[in-house]
């Protein structure tokens, strides 16, 4: 067998290691980077699903990745935490302005009503804060407790109206019923009301055991989970019936933009496969997909699919699965103009988050030469 990416392999570069050469000359948002929030790490310590966690993670990942996994957040706890810190990374890797959203590790779907109340006060009261701090630097993403959906689409409520946050961060598999669940339909209508952006973002995967070695649990399990909930929304009519939805997909929406041949194929031939009105893959073309794909030519495939508005720059800031090589990655995208590296950088973020042309974050960029050597 002949390899045709000569040239593509490579290994992962970690967010500590030095720019991968000079940035491109445009404004670039980070659409995906995460902020934990230690306040709510103490408001669940004592209870009996957070005491549970460890053993069931262990059971799932591995204890290998579970046991690394455990090292590397203690590495990146000041990232995760400190804004000071990543505002220095940003500049070291090029990025204008962060999205801000929850950690996946603090979704906490066991959580009751009165707990989720106050995890996701906690947590969108202080993504807001950070945002007021230095609006130059960040937006920000809410988190709501999916597995209450009227909770959720008040809380989606305060987080844009009150708060000023652009949407939320939501799990692939809230409810244990797919994001199809009819009874999120009242949170679905409450983000297209709002034209809140909706960041789907999974957290572990439904394989169990199978993928518990060699980190298969992260590396193929959440890729296909996003797979799994973007086919929900599609074949589930949820597009159909939110036809204003915004929903931006991490790690360039799973496998789905990279085989969509097979969903349409199914639903030309099979009755059960066809809830929605067309064929799955004209859905695609109405979404968002992030760069988290690692590789130029995947990204290229990914534009192909989806229409090159429709994907965003992102690192998954500052998990060790992220992409810090943005700036080159972007670069070796084959036949990628300027007009369409700026687009992927930034552009088109700021088209998804409304944000106009005096928003603090451009105003301060204005790249100049020495801003990009």
């Amino acid at each position: 067998m002949v390899c045709h990416c000569c040239g593509q392999h490579h290994a992962g570069v970690s967010v500590s290691e030095p720019a991968a050469g000079p940035r491109l000359p445009h404004f670039t948002v980070d659409m995906h980077c995460h902020l934990l929030v230690p306040a709510v790490e103490e408001c669940v310590a004592g209870h009996p699903h957070k005491q549970a966690e460890t053993a069931q993670q262990a059971r799932l990942m591995g204890a290998a990745s579970l046991a690394h996994n455990q090292q590397m957040r203690a590495a990146i706890g000041p990232r995760l935490t400190t804004p000071a810190v990543r505002v220095a990374d940003m500049d070291r890797l090029g990025i204008d302005l962060q999205v801000l959203s929850p950690s996946p590790t603090q979704y906490y779907t066991w959580a009751d009503a009165g707990l989720a109340r106050d995890v996701v006060r906690l947590q969108n009261e202080a993504i807001a804060g950070v945002v007021r701090a230095q609006p130059d630097r960040f937006e920000g993403l809410g988190a709501v407790a999916l597995q209450h959906p009227e909770l959720a689409a008040e809380q989606l409520r305060e987080a844009v109206s009150t708060l000023g946050l652009r949407g939320a961060e939501i799990t692939s598999d809230p409810t244990g019923k797919g994001l199809d669940d009819p009874a999120l339909d009242v949170f679905w209508r409450e983000a297209q009301r709002l034209d809140a952006v909706i960041f789907l973002h999974p957290l572990g995967t439904s394989l169990g055991e199978r993928v518990n070695r060699y980190y298969l649990s992260n590396v193929i399990g959440q890729p296909l989970e996003t797979t799994i909930a973007l086919s929900e929304l599609i074949h589930g009519g949820v597009l159909d019936r939110f036809t204003r939805l915004r929903i931006c997909a991490a790690h360039g929406g799973g496998y789905l933009p990279f085989a969509p041949g097979r969903s349409d194929h199914g639903f030309g031939v099979r009755p059960e496969a066809r809830g929605c009105a067309r064929s799955p893959g004209e859905y695609l073309q109405r979404m968002w997909f992030d760069s988290v794909v690692f590789r130029p030519e995947s990204l290229r495939v990914l534009i192909d699919t989806v229409g090159l508005g429709q994907v965003v720059a992102g690192t998954d800031y500052p998990f060790d699965m992220g992409e810090y090589a943005l700036h080159e990655l972007i670069r070796r995208v084959p036949g990628l103009a300027s007009a369409g590296q700026a687009a992927l950088l930034g552009g088109n973020a700021s088209a998804l988050l409304r944000l106009d042309a005096h928003h603090p974050a451009r105003l301060r960029a204005d790249l100049t030469p020495e801003d990009i050597r």
